[in-house]
Parts: C-alpha cells; structure tokens; sequence
C-alpha cells in the first residue's frame, strides 16, 4: 500500500471511530501515529499539537493534516482531512434532514458508552506523554503549573497563555538538555529535534499571502456582489480565522454569524449541535449540519461543502504559513527549550482537560467509572486497538440503557 493510500485508510478508520471531541482524538491519534506505526516521534508529536493548540483554527484536524504532509506530500495531507472529516460531515447533512434519528434510549446509551470510551483514551494519551514530554522536574513542574492554571482560569485563552509562559520558561530554563532538566545527558536526549512536517518556505509564504487576501476580499465580494454562497463563505472563513483552541470555542463565532442574523434559528443550531455531540470526527464538522440548512446560500449538500471549505481553510492555511517559519528557528538552544516547555504545557492541558470537560461531563455513576478503568487498562497493560476499545464501550453503552 502506498504512503497516501495508507494516509486514507487510517485517517478514514480514525474518522469512522474517534468520538469523544478534540482532546480524545488527539489521543487516538498519539496511539496510532506514535505509538502503533511511529510515522512521527513523541517528542515531534507533542511539538506540533503545542503549535496547532497555538494557532488559530481546528487543532486535532490540523495535527492530522500535518501528519498526512509528513506522510505522503501536500496530498497526503488533503488525504488525511478528507478522510477524517467526510464521515461526521456526511453524517451531520443527513442530520440536518432527520435530527431526531439520534434520540431515544439506545442511541443515548452507546453516546455514554463512547464518552467513557474518551476518558481512557484521554487518559492514556496524558500518560504516555507525561512520560517522554515531562520528564523530571522542571517539565513535570511546567505541566502541573500549566494545568492547574488552565483549570483555575477557564476560558478560551487560558491554552494560549500556558502554551507562551511555558515557552517563555523553557527558554529560561530548559536551553541544556540534561543539566536542567533533572536528567544526565545522553545521546538520544542531545541529537538534534526530530524534523517537523513542512511543504517548503515558498509553499509557506503563499499560504499566508492567500488567507490574508481572502480574510480581506472575501467580505467586500460578499457585499458587493450580493452573492449569497460568497456571503455564506465569508461568514464561515472568519469564524474559522478567530477560533483559538477550536473544537466548542467555534459555537458562539457561529451563533454570532449564522444565528444572529436569521439565517439559522436558535433551535436548530442547538439541535444540531446536540446530534454532533454522538458523531465521531472533528466538531467543526457542524459547519455542514448549518451550511446545509442556512436560508442563505445553496443549501443542502452545496451549502455543506461551502461552510466546510471556509471553517477549515485559514486553520490549513495558517499551518502551512507557520511549519517553515517555526523549522527555521526551532533548533536554536532558546528555540529547543522554548519546544521542551511548550510541550510539556501540552501534557498539563490535556491533563486539565481529561478532568474537564472529558471526565465530568462521561463519568457520573459507578458503573461508567468501572468501564473507564477497564477501557484504560486495555489500552494500557493490553495494548487493545482503539477501535476495539470504542467497539467495546458502545456495546457496553447499549447495553447498560436496557437495564
């Protein structure tokens, strides 16, 4: 199998089974890419989602679009949001037709049975990383200060404020591998970072060039030519522009530019919602769920693909911009402390986030717990595929809601 049929193939498994939001896939995919077929190291693994979690834009689809550039080219990556976004976005059209086919007693049960399903795989992923990504003091110290002030403070920016501080104290205290992070040096932990994703300076810059002509262009077209597949474009371009953190920080950006000016209602936007809390995939997905039901625009499945296109494309965009910038700097020593201290903030996040959202919101009885615990080891001591281990917690989950 070729490296892009490749790229297709598990981005498309990962699409049919990653539940549980951003934070979950990020696991699903540490344990695939990492940990399963090594297509990217821990370290390089970590470094990017810091980057990704910096940058505007959906962060668990922009880690995956990266690792497809790494894979297979700028078609590897094109591979790997196609695949891993088509299910839930099919999913979400067909929603917008029969939301209510997502109710009732058995689909609410494999629903809970998938969200402790993302609590051990949360749960993992923090684990393994915490151990390659904040090691000894200094990073382990990094990451506990990142997660306590993410979960103190809340909000949408606290991600990208632990993300620089962290930067800003790895730069400080983490520039000599070994002497300051509470570890002797060796080979391994002095060789130089492992290399990033990047399809070139040139390819970078014009991807910046082309976001910022479309930010500017996009909304003078829109108003000026009355186009309303234009308008509806624009209205999702910039909301995908503005999203720090991605994943629910999107909602109110939509709310504000669908809601607010009638296209949408109120109770089909939650409704909507709602159903693409059981799909697998990426949560920006939701964007076809309201592209295909707007009053402005194609609708259907044009309009669908209209808002998919302008919520993920600055995300992409940016990405593309910012891997040849950061590949020129990273191996400076400030750079590579910065890297270290960066991504050991990661590993606090993810942590901060395993307890909220991922654990208070799929864990609220005995029985979830246990199954959380089982699905944990699995991964852990048995190494169980995720897609067994998500098989599981659906039958459990349907299960348990006639009992």
């Amino acid at each position: 199998m070729s490296n892009l049929a490749a790229v297709a193939a598990v981005f498309l498994r990962l699409g049919l089974t990653s539940f549980g939001g951003p934070v979950a896939h990020l696991g699903y995919f540490r344990d695939e890419f990492v940990t399963r077929r090594r297509w990217i190291s821990d370290d390089a693994y970590g470094e990017l989602v810091a980057l990704c979690q910096f940058l505007p834009g959906p962060a668990s689809s922009q880690v995956g679009f990266a690792i497809g550039l790494r894979r297979a080219g700028l078609a590897g990556a094109l591979a790997a949001f196609a695949a891993f976004t088509l299910p839930s976005a099919a999913l979400m059209v067909w929603a917008a037709a029969s939301v209510d086919a997502v109710s009732g007693p058995l689909a609410g049960g494999v629903i809970d049975g998938l969200k402790v399903v993302a609590v051990a795989v949360v749960a993992h992923a923090v684990w393994g990383m915490a151990r390659s990504l904040a090691p000894g003091r200094p990073r382990g110290s990094i990451a506990i200060a990142a997660a306590v002030g993410v979960l103190l403070v809340g909000g949408p920016y606290a991600q990208l404020v632990a993300i620089a501080l962290a930067a800003i104290a790895g730069a400080v205290w983490l520039r000599e591998t070994g002497s300051n992070d509470g570890h002797p040096a060796s080979a391994s932990a002095v060789a130089a970072p492992d290399a990033l994703p990047t399809a070139g300076m040139r390819i970078g810059v014009g991807a910046l060039v082309a976001l910022a002509v479309l930010l500017v262009a996009s909304p003078i077209v829109a108003a000026t030519s009355g186009v309303e597949a234009v308008a509806l474009f624009d209205a999702f371009l910039r909301s995908g522009a503005l999203v720090f953190g991605g994943g629910h920080v999107v909602l109110p950006l939509l709310d504000s530019a669908l809601v607010g000016p009638g296209w949408v209602d109120a109770e089909t936007f939650l409704a909507g919602y709602g159903a693409a809390q059981a799909l697998p995939g990426p949560l920006f997905a939701f964007a076809a769920y309201l592209g295909a039901l707007s009053d402005v625009g194609p609708g259907g499945v044009a309009g669908a693909a209209i808002a998919l296109a302008g919520i993920f494309l600055p995300g992409f965009l940016l990405l593309l911009g910012a891997l040849p910038l950061w590949a020129a700097i990273r191996r400076r020593p400030r750079a590579t402390g910065a890297v270290r201290g960066a991504s050991a903030a990661v590993v606090g996040i993810l942590g901060a986030a395993l307890y909220d959202p991922v654990f208070t919101t799929s864990v609220t009885r005995v029985d979830q717990f246990a199954l959380a615990l089982v699905c944990f080891g699995l991964l852990t001591l048995w190494r169980c595929p995720a897609w067994a281990v998500v098989v599981l917690g659906a039958a459990v989950g349907a299960a348990s809601s006639w009992l």
